[in-house]
């Protein structure tokens, strides 16, 4: 690598995938009601780094004075079957407290945290009320990110008050801020393309960040642009920092399933997939409406992933993989290959903060079991390949996921990752 780089951070950044879920999953029984405890088996797999919603603007934005946070879930069951939805719900946080909690608890373990927010996405619909949700709304679009910004520079000032900051290994203005879930697209006009629309917001609140805390990487975090449109993305971001779902064969279930379109719902391949106890389709619903909309998330989704038979949902992704096996490592290798060059163009260190296969029902195992982890060693060695400063593994391979229990898989790869 060729970059200035902070010299205390690691030489590579083997990442997990907390994000909101370490302070969503926190009653007891949940994976992170003991966050030492989970630093701990972070490292037995090998990792050092933790990437996470650190809910910046709910903490310290704006003019409001920090309030207790009150976590929900989304009620009646729903999305317990849906991974990060089946969360408990019932915690009341010291935000701040907690934070600082997280961040101590990384120095005990000699591990560090990528600073991001998901609170223009999912993070409010988990508190017990909408004011958080609609606070946020309320900021005009062109406002967002310049309100983040101030937001995570407090937050880093709040680090350094209590000797924190060098736990952090850099901050992102924001998950995914070219998803179309996130709302910080609604700077772009009918027919505008998001990632150039965004720029200059997303340009300015950056400079905002390296003026007030310099001695810190700042950078915007992009879901798998195209290869050809990686002009339009920020120029002065200081991690090229890109996460890559190749879905594949799970496009082609997810376009059956009538998961992203508005074709008459539930389709005959979901039915086909259902358990024998799953609801009418009407009746599968939040205890509160606006719990949906902050999710961004549809609810034929949810009624997809709560209830189908997991089992049938991987048999299709089995019998069909085949077709796709090589369009598909052909799109991984192409990405990587373009977004390290990405970087190198600019000086800069290239990540891949999520990926490998897609979003997939809590309990299936496409992505756990030998195609997918065959799909995530041939990705990270093609990481390797191109000299990737961090790495996923996979964003199932977390507390929070059933993949986590599969220790020696975990421990191997993030040996080829750290050396």
């Amino acid at each position: 690598m060729t970059f200035d780089m902070p010299a205390h951070l690691p030489r590579r950044l083997t990442i997990s995938l907390w994000d909101f879920s370490w302070f969503t999953q926190t009653m007891p029984g949940e994976p992170f009601e003991d966050l030492d405890r989970a630093f701990a088996e972070a490292v037995d797999r090998g990792y050092n780094t933790v990437r996470i919603c650190a809910m910046p603007y709910t903490l310290f934005g704006g003019d409001q004075e920090p309030k207790p946070l009150r976590i929900a879930n989304l009620g009646r069951g729903f999305g317990q079957r849906t991974r990060w939805y089946n969360n408990r719900g019932g915690a009341v946080l010291d935000g701040r407290a907690h934070l600082l909690e997280l961040f101590r608890a990384a120095r005990r373990h000699d591990c560090y945290v990528i600073v991001s927010s998901w609170e223009y996405q999912q993070t409010p619909s988990f508190f017990a009320t909408p004011e958080q949700h609609e606070a946020l709304l309320a900021i005009p679009p062109e406002r967002r990110c310049a309100a983040l910004a101030d937001a995570l520079a407090g937050l880093l000032d709040f680090l350094k008050d209590h000797d924190l900051a060098d736990r952090v290994a850099y901050v992102e203005l924001h998950n995914e801020v070219d998803n179309p879930g996130t709302k910080l697209i609604e700077v772009a006009r009918a027919g505008e393309n998001v990632q150039a629309a965004e720029r200059p917001y997303i340009e300015q609140a950056l400079e905002v960040l390296r003026k007030r805390h310099s001695d810190i990487l700042h950078t915007a975090c992009y879901s798998d642009p195209v290869p050809h449109r990686l002009g339009d993305l920020a120029g002065n971001v200081q991690v090229a920092h890109f996460h890559l779902y190749v879905y594949g064969v799970l496009r082609r279930l997810f376009e059956e399933a009538g998961l992203w379109s508005d074709v008459e719902f539930p389709t005959p391949l979901v039915r086909s997939m259902l358990r024998a106890d799953a609801p009418p389709y009407d009746e599968w619903r939040p205890d509160e409406e606006w719990r949906l909309a902050a999710t961004g998330v549809q609810r034929r989704l949810f009624y997809a992933h709560d209830w189908v038979d997991p089992v049938k949902w991987d048999l299709y992704l089995y019998e069909h993989y085949h077709l796709y096996r090589q369009s598909m490592r052909d799109m991984i290798a192409n990405r990587l290959a373009a977004y390290a060059d990405f970087a190198r163009d600019r000086g800069v260190p290239a990540v891949i903060g999520e990926g490998w296969v897609g979003y997939t029902p809590l309990h299936a195992t496409f992505e756990e079991g030998p195609v997918g982890k065959d799909i995530a060693e041939f990705a990270v060695r093609e990481c390797l390949r191109h000299d990737y400063w961090g790495v996923i593994l996979c964003s199932n391979a977390a507390p929070h996921h059933p993949f986590w229990q599969d220790v020696a898989w975990q421990r191997e790869v993030n040996s080829w990752i750290t050396g």
